[in-house]
């Protein structure tokens, strides 16, 4: 069996009917409104609701962070790199490919940022990374059921794909010489990201077409991959926006 947890993992869950629910349980001593719409939404659809105590709560989500909410689902189904590349939901595509991230709260965070920014969608390892699980499902507050995610065998096979469907891709490393920021972002690309202490690997890191760094002005000389994603992200979001609209100067 499968558990995603938290009010609004499962509510996007919901919405998204990309899983199937066995069940929705429920802590019992919970009444307020938001528990009870969750409810509504359940009958609607004809998902069983059951009330529990928070011990069995903890005991499927594995933590006490569920909020009173755990529900019993199938498992994430995972996209083709093609659907993707054909999610574009702007003029642009926007895609993230993530290079080996493990933590599944980094992952959840990048998910969640990814959707606020129009992304097209992610692209994970099959290996040596985070994959979404209930974890990354909260802490994508429930994004990770809208967003396209592709697992793929190899990253650097999957940027030569990119490539090839006129996508340019764009690796963040904090040696490279141009700054995120210098990179104008008005065409379909792909935004690397390396995993935690380690970046890109080598490979990787040569078939990107560029190469940018955040600048870090401070001691510590790096940001945490969820943060940095959220970073660029939103300079890309800054630059489109500004070129559509006319009163705004570059």
């Amino acid at each position: 069996m499968h558990y995603i947890y938290g009010i609004n993992s499962v509510s996007e869950a919901l919405k998204a009917r990309g899983r199937a629910f066995e069940w929705v349980g429920m802590a019992k001593e919970r009444h307020d409104l938001r528990l009870q719409r969750l409810i509504e939404d359940c009958r609607k659809v004809g998902i069983p609701v059951r009330f529990l105590q928070r011990t069995e709560l903890d005991r499927m989500a594995g933590n006490a962070s569920h909020q009173g909410v755990v529900a019993v689902t199938s498992a994430k189904q995972y996209n083709d790199l093609e659907d993707v590349i054909a999610a574009k939901r702007g003029k642009y595509s926007l895609i993230v490919v993530l290079d080996g991230v493990e933590d599944p709260h980094n992952l959840g965070a990048i998910l969640r940022t990814a959707d606020a920014a129009g992304a097209n969608g992610i692209v994970i390892p099959e290996r040596r990374a985070a994959a979404v699980t209930g974890t990354v499902t909260k802490a994508s507050a429930g994004a990770s059921e809208h967003l396209p995610i592709a697992k793929v065998t190899n990253i650097s096979r999957a940027i030569e794909d990119l490539k090839e469907n006129n996508i340019w891709t764009v690796g963040l490393d904090e040696r490279a010489t141009q700054t995120y920021d210098a990179l104008h972002y008005d065409m379909d690309c792909a935004l690397v990201l390396g995993g935690e202490g380690k970046g890109l690997h080598d490979l990787v890191k040569r078939k990107c077409d560029f190469l940018v760094s955040i600048p870090m002005l401070g001691k510590v000389p790096s940001l945490n991959v969820s943060v940095a994603a959220a970073v660029v992200l939103y300079e890309i979001v800054r630059q489109r926006r500004a070129k559509q609209d006319p009163s705004e100067t570059e």
